[in-house]
Order: structure tokens, then C-alpha cells, then sequence
């Protein structure tokens, strides 16, 4: 009988070599999420996507009373990583933060965009499947079109490939245990 320590090792070679969109996710579910500083974006964003046709998965938080924002950029990631949601959207005051919590879970590629440019960036160089936002730094027209210009960009593979699949390397091997060097 394999050890449990066998059999994580198992699972985090499998769902390494998973790319997000080969998980059983649904294909138009959306994981959303934001702190207290991001909820009224968060709620609108929601309405948005809901009405292009998205199914949206709320994972909070549920009003302006103060809370942490790596509580809901974790759950938003899990979502994803888990395969329960294809892509997530974390909005707190600048995005910085979120980003950062986001890609602490393994399989996610979380990225902070600012304008369409790097929205379309982060999906067709880096295969992002998290998008996380600045609510006090960007206005919901802008939102909705970074959120509609990230969704609409697919992933270029190609000479990007390469690159992503050495990020997922580097995740990889610090998930083993052996990251130094």
C-alpha cells in the first residue's frame, strides 16, 4: 500500500501536468471574490458576468464591514485550482495583494491587471487563469472592460508555452520539497 506521502506526491505530479482548462470545471463558471474595499466592484462585476452569461460562484465576501483580503483571494484560487470554477477574479483596493495570495496555491497564475493590455497579456503570454483588480484605482468601466478583454483572450502557447511550463516547474519543485537551487 502506497504511504500518504506517495500519494500526494501522485496527486501533485497530476494536477501539475493539468493545464486549468483540462479540469473539470464548467466551462463558463467564473470563481469571484473581494475584500471589504473591493465588494461594491465585486457585486457589480457579478451582475455583469451574469448577464453575458457566465455563472458566477461567490465566494464573498458579503457587505463593506473590514475583513483580510487573502481569506477571499484563497478561496477565489481554490475554486480554480480545484477545478470547481474555470477562471476567478479577485478585486481588493489595489490588487496587489490578492495577486500575491492567489498564486500561493498551486496552479494558479494569478495576474494584477490595470488596463486592456495587460489583460490580454497576462492570458495569451502567461496562461492566467485568476484576474485580480485595484477597485481603488481603477472605475468599473474600466473593469468590465479589462474582465471582457481577459475572458476573450485565449492562451497563445507557442513560444509562450516554454515559459509557462518553467513557471509550472518552479512550482513544481518547491511543492516537492525541493526548491533551493
Amino acid at each position: 500500500m502506497a504511504s500518504e506521502e506517495e500519494i500526494r506526491a501522485v496527486v501533485r505530479r497530476v494536477i501539475g501536468e493539468l493545464a486549468p482548462t483540462e479540469l473539470a470545471a464548467p466551462p463558463s463558471e467564473i470563481a469571484i471574490g473581494a475584500d471589504h474595499g473591493g465588494f461594491a466592484l465585486k457585486q457589480k462585476l457579478a451582475a455583469y458576468l451574469r448577464d453575458k452569461g457566465y455563472r458566477v460562484r461567490d465566494c464573498g465576501t458579503d457587505s463593506t464591514e473590514a475583513v483580510d483580503y487573502p481569506d477571499f483571494a484563497h478561496a477565489v484560487a481554490r475554486a480554480v485550482a480545484g477545478g470547481a470554477s474555470r477562471w476567478g477574479i479577485v478585486v481588493d483596493g489595489a490588487g496587489i495583494g490578492s495577486c500575491m495570495a492567489a498564486n500561493k496555491v498551486p496552479g494558479v497564475r494569478a495576474a494584477l491587471c490595470y488596463d486592456v493590455s495587460s489583460a490580454r497579456n497576462s492570458r495569451e503570454h502567461n496562461h492566467a487563469n485568476v484576474l485580480t483588480l485595484g477597485a481603488g484605482l481603477i472605475g468599473e468601466g474600466l473593469a468590465r472592460q479589462i474582465v471582457d478583454a481577459w475572458l476573450d483572450t485565449d492562451w497563445g502557447a507557442g513560444r509562450h508555452a516554454r515559459r509557462v511550463d518553467k513557471i509550472s516547474e518552479i512550482e513544481r519543485r518547491y511543492a516537492a520539497g525541493g526548491g533551493s537551487g
